[in-house]
């Protein structure tokens, strides 16, 4: 029977960090000493999403949101449909069929979209996963390299 020590992912540490701003000024600082970045590797732990709510989602919203996205769509294959129009006023009348088009299936789809959820969520929402921690990782045949590099310049950022 063999036993065998595994290697974190990614290599082992050199440096630990509370942003990720600073884990990629770390490795931009040894990509700038000519370290060869490609044996580092930013790891975040710890990992948590914070939802922000950003409103309350009524009929009106939904239907408008729906239009609003279903209108860039109807823009856009109104403008590719307008590139084949004989005249000048074609080319307007394809824009604009094509937008019309676009918000009333954007603003029926985006209806039928909050209906479906039957008050389920009723809110609106952006997300992120953020991590406590962001460690520094580095092949272990370059780490101690790293490490020098690093507290060479954490001492000069202090």
């Amino acid at each position: 029977m063999s036993m065998s020590v595994s290697m974190p992912t990614g290599g082992v540490q050199v440096g630990s960090y509370d942003t990720y701003p600073q884990a990629q000024a770390a490795v931009d600082h040894l990509s700038d000493e000519k370290f060869p970045v490609e044996n580092v590797t930013i790891i975040g732990s710890d990992l948590r999403m914070i939802e922000t709510v950003t409103g309350r989602l009524t009929w009106g919203r939904a239907i408008g949101a729906g239009a609003v996205g279903g209108a860039w769509w109807g823009l856009f294959v109104g403008l590719l449909l307008g590139i084949f129009a004989p005249s000048g006023t074609s080319w307007i009348s394809s824009v604009l069929t094509g937008l019309l088009i676009g918000v009333l299936f954007g603003a029926l789809f985006g209806a039928m979209g909050y209906a479906a959820t039957r008050g389920q969520r009723d809110f609106t929402s952006t997300s992120k996963i953020t991590a406590s921690r962001y460690d520094v990782m580095c092949d272990p045949s370059r780490a101690e390299e790293a490490r020098t590099i690093l507290a060479r310049w954490s001492l000069r950022s202090q």
